[in-house]
C-alpha cells in the first residue's frame, strides 16, 4: 500500500515497521498491544505513530478498516500522561475526540478500554444515550471524552463540561461530520479548546471541504495519504454493478439472499427509514431472518441489531447510511446497495463495510434510470479499482451526457429531468 506525506515546512518523521520501533519505551503499551493480538501494525499507524509522539498536528487520509482509530489512540495515551499539569488538577478532560455519529463513538469508546493504561478514564457522549450516566463520568474527570457535536454542545452550554484544558483534539471521519451538517457545532466546540491544542483530522476522501475545514483548525500538519486522494474503494472488493428497473429491485434482492451461504453476513443499504422498515416486513415474510437499523429507531434496538450481526445470530442488516460508518464488524462478506447513493463519497463507505482488514469481500450496486446522474463517477470508481462496468451503466452515462449537451438538461437537485421520460410537448423523450 502506498503511503505518501505531503508538508514543506519541516522533515517528516520516518515510518515505524513494528510496534516495538513506536513504543519501547512504554513497555505497558506493548503489553496492551500483545494481549489484543495485533501482529504488525497497518499502514497509516506506522506513518501516524512517529508524527504524532512529536506532537504534529496531522491529517490522516485512510480507506474504511485501515486502522485510523488506533493511530490516533495510542498517542493520546501517552500524550494525556505527560501534560505537566497532574491529571487530578486539570479543569476537565485533556483529549476530545468527535464523531459523526453514535455508532462511531462507541466503537472508538470500546477501542480505547481495550488499552487499560495508567487508569485513564472515558467517557462517550452521544444522543438518546443515557445522560445522567454520561455526566456522572464526566464529573468523574474522565481523561478522554468522545462525542458527537450536537451532545457535546449541549453539555457545554449547560456548563456540564469545561474543554478549555483539552490539547489533544481528533477530527474523526471528518468527510461525514461536514455531510451531516455538523460543521458550525464543530466550529463552536472548538472555540472552547485552547489554541496550543495538537489537532488531527481523519477522514476516508478529501473533498474541497474538509480541505477548507483542515486550513481552518489546523496548524501546518502533515498530511498522511494511504492509496490514492482519487475517490476508489479497496482493492479486496469485488463490485458488482447491475442496471434493473424500480420494479424489478424487490427480485433482484431475493435472489441474492438465496444465494447467500450460511457462513456470509451482510448489510443491505437503503436510502429511507420507511423502505428500512418495508424491506424487513418482505423479508421476514419470505423467511429470512434479518436484522434492521436507522435513524428512527431507539438507541437500544439500534445496538441490539448490531450485537446480533457482530454475534452471527443474524446474517443480515437492512439500514440507512447510518451503517455506512464505525460499524465495526470485520467479517461482513457483502454489501448491497438496493438503492445507490447519490454521492460517490458514501458509496465508498458503503462498500467499505465489507473487505476489511485483509479480508475480501462483494459488493452489489442495484442502478436505475433516475440513478443516472452518478453513472460517470460510478463509472469511474469502478475503472480505478480494475472492476467490470457493465454496457448498460455506460450506456446510461452516454444518455445523461448526450441529453446535457443537447440543452435538455432541465434537472431537479436529485439529477432527474424535469417530465422525465415522454416528453410530447416539448417534442423529445428518452429512451
Amino acid at each position: 500500500m502506498e503511503v505518501k506525506c505531503i508538508n514543506k515546512e519541516f522533515q517528516i518523521p520516518n515510518p515505524v515497521k513494528l510496534f516495538e520501533q513506536a513504543f519501547s519505551s512504554y513497555p505497558l503499551i506493548l503489553k496492551e498491544i500483545s494481549k489484543q493480538g495485533f501482529e504488525n501494525p497497518s499502514a497509516i499507524q506506522c506513518q501516524s505513530w512517529p508524527i504524532l509522539m512529536k506532537g504534529y498536528d496531522m491529517i490522516g487520509t485512510s480507506h474504511t478498516g485501515s486502522g485510523k482509530t488506533l493511530a490516533f489512540l495510542l498517542p493520546a495515551l501517552l500524550h494525556i500522561c505527560a501534560q505537566p499539569t497532574p491529571r487530578w488538577e486539570r479543569p476537565g478532560p485533556t483529549c476530545l475526540v468527535l464523531a459523526p455519529t453514535r455508532e462511531l463513538a462507541q466503537q472508538i469508546e470500546r477501542e480505547v478500554i481495550k488499552f487499560q493504561y495508567e487508569n485513564i478514564r472515558v467517557v462517550c457522549c452521544y444522543g438518546q444515550g443515557d445522560k445522567r450516566h454520561q455526566i456522572q463520568k464526566l464529573n468523574a474527570m474522565s481523561e478522554i471524552v468522545i462525542a458527537t457535536p450536537g451532545r457535546l454542545n449541549d453539555f457545554v452550554s449547560q456548563d456540564l463540561v469545561n474543554l478549555s484544558g483539552v490539547s489533544y483534539l481528533v477530527l474523526d471521519e471528518a468527510d461525514r461530520m461536514l455531510d451531516m451538517g455538523f460543521e458550525p457545532q464543530v466550529r463552536k466546540i472548538v472555540m472552547n479548546i485552547r489554541p496550543d491544542r495538537q489537532t488531527i483530522l481523519t477522514s476516508a476522501t478529501w473533498p474541497d471541504e474538509v480541505q477548507l475545514l483542515a486550513n481552518k483548525l489546523l496548524t501546518n500538519p502533515i498530511h498522511v495519504i494511504v492509496g490514492s486522494l482519487d475517490l476508489q474503494a479497496v482493492d479486496t472488493i469485488t463490485q458488482r454493478v447491475v442496471v434493473c428497473s424500480i420494479m424489478e429491485k424487490e427480485e433482484r434482492l431475493l435472489q441474492f439472499m438465496k444465494n447467500l451461504k450460511p457462513e456470509d453476513k451482510a448489510i443491505i443499504f437503503v436510502a429511507q427509514k420507511i423502505t428500512v422498515d418495508d424491506l424487513s416486513v418482505k423479508l421476514l415474510e419470505a423467511g429470512y431472518a434479518v436484522e434492521s437499523m436507522h435513524g428512527g429507531r431507539n438507541q437500544r434496538d439500534r445496538e441490539y441489531s448490531l450485537r446480533q450481526l457482530k454475534s452471527g445470530r443474524s446474517k443480515v442488516l437492512i439500514a440507512t447510511d447510518v451503517a455506512a460508518r464505525g460499524i465495526d464488524i470485520n467479517d461482513i462478506t457483502h454489501v448491497v446497495n438496493y438503492d445507490c447513493p447519490r454521492d460517490m463519497e458514501e458509496y465508498v463507505h458503503r462498500v467499505g463495510r465489507t473487505g476489511r482488514a485483509g479480508r475480501s469481500g462483494e459488493s452489489l450496486t442495484l442502478v436505475c434510470r433516475d440513478d443516472w446522474k452518478v453513472s460517470g463517477k460510478l463509472i469511474e470508481i469502478l475503472e480505478k479499482s480494475d472492476q467490470e462496468v457493465p454496457n448498460d451503466l455506460l450506456r446510461m452515462k452516454e444518455r445523461y451526457e448526450r441529453v446535457r449537451e443537447e440543452g435538455r438538461d432541465r434537472f431537479n437537485r436529485n439529477g432527474k429531468i424535469m417530465g422525465y421520460g415522454s416528453n410530447i410537448r416539448n417534442g423529445w423523450s428518452v429512451a
